[in-house]
């Protein structure tokens, strides 16, 4: 029987993602759980200093494969490698994180090692050596728990910025391995022609511990300044509802919600925003949601733990200013 709890961990341009820790993090209090043992799989180029750093988060063994070819990210390629490890290791768990690559990835894995899997999951735990899995359904109006018997590896992915991060007493050892992978050029369908990044240097919005939205109560992009100025402050993030998107306002990357990116920060800022369903989906997740409005009846305040009702051009600025003062 499978034995072992694999995290596949995600790195962009060299640099480990903030999801690789959180999800090294809980499948070593998942493999401690089940008495087993923790490995991690990093794919890219120039890797082998990240590699060691997984000690640090509870990995027993990490497995890097570094290879030009793998510097960026192509699903077909990194199907192929990652199947060809997991065939070979053949662990119990298959985890990896809920990010934009995270879920392209595990969906064409699972088809390819003929597995279930559930995406986006906001917790786990172990019923009878089996991974329970809970996740959002429904625009995030209720919660799906999900169990996998007779099905090997069980297959999941974490929701970013959900699970706690845990260094650990690094006084143990590592097995670290480096493995030599052959890759059929000829096999492979994609090719990377151009990578177009988000313009700005704040914090990525699905990695942070803030985020400040705002909705078509922003009523222009040029009032989305106060936000700006607000999420320097506290070294936010600044998001978008569907709305202020679709009136050109803020770039679809800035777009949270069902039919944009999803986001669990400990405080979330709505500024202007209604609450509609597809917005709700993308961001009910958050530890703390502060709503403000003048529509005392807007449908975000029955999802907010704190609301104000006022116009946010008034409150935000003088948000901004007290918080200043208090910084001082």
């Amino acid at each position: 029987m499978p034995q072992g709890v694999c995290v596949i961990a995600e790195q962009r341009e060299g640099v480990l993602r903030k999801i690789s820790y959180e999800i090294v993090s809980e499948g070593r209090r998942l493999a401690d759980e089940l008495g087993q043992k923790l490995l991690v799989l990093l794919l890219g180029s120039n890797i082998e200093k990240q590699a060691e750093l997984f000690g640090n988060y509870g990995a027993d063994k990490v497995i890097f494969i570094d290879d030009p070819e793998l510097e960026v990210y192509r699903p077909d390629v990194y199907k192929e490698v990652i199947a060809q490890i997991i065939e070979k290791e053949e662990p119990s768990l298959l985890l990896m994180g809920a990010s934009a690559q995270g879920k392209d990835l595990a969906a064409g894995l699972s088809a390819k090692l003929d597995v279930g899997m559930a995406q986006d999951c906001t917790s786990f735990s172990i019923d009878n050596g089996n991974l329970e899995a809970l996740r959002p359904v429904y625009a995030g109006k209720a919660y799906a728990r999900l169990t996998f018997e007779n099905s090997w590896p069980q297959m999941a992915t974490s929701r970013p910025n959900v699970m706690n991060i845990s260094e650990i007493d690094t006084s143990g050892t590592i097995e670290i391995v480096e493995e030599k992978i052959n890759i059929d050029e000829s096999s492979i369908k994609t090719k990377v022609v151009e990578i177009i990044k988000d313009k700005g240097e704040r914090v990525n919005l699905t990695e942070a511990d803030i985020v400040v939205s705002g909705g078509r109560g922003m009523g222009g992009s040029e009032h989305f300044k106060v936000l700006e100025d607000l999420a320097d402050l506290l070294g936010a993030a600044v998001g978008a509802s569907r709305a202020a998107v679709d009136s050109g306002w803020r770039p679809e990357s800035d777009q949270v919600g069902q039919t944009g990116k999803v986001v669990s920060p400990n405080l979330y800022i709505a500024c202007g925003i209604s609450g509609a369903t597809q917005h709700i989906a993308g961001m009910s997740t958050s530890k703390y949601i502060v709503a403000i409005n003048k529509n005392k009846d807007a449908s975000i305040f029955q999802k907010a733990d704190f609301g104000v009702v006022a116009n946010l051009f008034d409150v935000v600025p003088y948000l901004t200013e007290e918080i200043k003062k208090f910084k001082e």
